[in-house]
This record gives structure tokens, sequence and C-alpha cells, in this order.
């Protein structure tokens, strides 16, 4: 059976991301190392040309392309967290390793890749039937950097904030 994997283009260091990425959340793990039979564009001969992995059984690639090629918001990956521990350890893991804050529980890594930090909740709080409620909250989240379970609960349960 066919399966569709994204391959995240690296310049060098696809070994070192692919180990950062697993360390993130459980479920994950590098799964194959695939070394240069030759020198080329991608590197020496015995080099690391691709990195199988998965994260949160997410199977994914890194490949050192050989050049550095730039990332953007057109496509981002997305760790849905059990809750605001998890957000949190996720979220500084990264921040702790050269990422970025952005707006809405979105960063950028070291490497330039769009993550999205987001507790599941926030799905079953936007999928509500009760709209207005949905609406509360996704209000709340587009405030914020670091995405917070009780901010966002309190809003869609049309509390003021504490």
């Amino acid at each position: 059976m066919s399966k569709l994997v994204p391959c995240m283009w690296f310049n060098g260091d696809a070994e070192d991301a692919a180990k950062f990425y697993v360390s993130l959340v459980p479920n994950s793990e590098i799964t194959h190392v695939q070394r240069n039979v030759s020198d080329g564009p991608s590197g020496k001969e015995g080099s690391v040309l691709v990195v199988e992995f998965t994260v949160a059984g997410q199977p994914l690639v890194a490949l050192n392309g050989g050049m550095k090629m730039e990332y953007t918001h057109a496509i981002s990956l997305m760790i849905h967290c059990d809750d605001q521990a998890q957000v949190d350890s996720v979220w500084n893991a990264f921040l702790a390793r050269g990422g970025k804050e952005e707006q809405c529980g979105w960063l950028r890594d070291r490497w330039g890749v769009a993550w999205q930090v987001v507790p599941k909740v926030m799905f079953e709080f936007l999928s509500s039937p009760d709209k207005a409620a949905a609406a509360r909250a996704m209000q709340a989240m587009m405030k914020m950097v670091k995405l917070d379970v009780d901010v966002l609960r309190r809003a869609f349960e049309g509390k003021s904030a504490a």
C-alpha cells in the first residue's frame, strides 16, 4: 500500500534535526539512516543522506539536499498535545533549541520549519455545536502566542479571565 510521507530538506544537519524531533513526544523514533554511497551534492561518501523517522507515529523523512532551502507557512507540522504540560514541554524544547515564537500556537524551529503546538481540546472547542462558545475560544486563541488551555477553556465556557 502506498503511504504519504513528508520529506523535509536540510543542508547537512538532517540527522540532528531528526534526533531533536523524535525527542519531543512519545511514539517517536529514528527508523533508518541512509548514508551517501559516493560523493555528491548532498555530501561526502559515508555522510548522512536520508533519515527516516516518526514523530507521534507519523512517518517523516529528513533529506540532506546539499544546499539551504527556505520553508514557508504554506505547510507546517502540527503536534496535538494531550494537555498544557505537554504543550509547555514541546514549546519550551523548541525555544531551547533556537526556535522562534510566532502567533496562535505557531513557532519556527531553528531550521525554519513551521510547527503548530496545539492542545487536543482546542479541536473539541472549535467543533462544538455551540457556535458562540467555539467563536469565543477562537477569539481567545487569536490573542495568544503559546496556547493556554485554561484561558481557552474559560473563553469557551464564557467565563472572564482570572
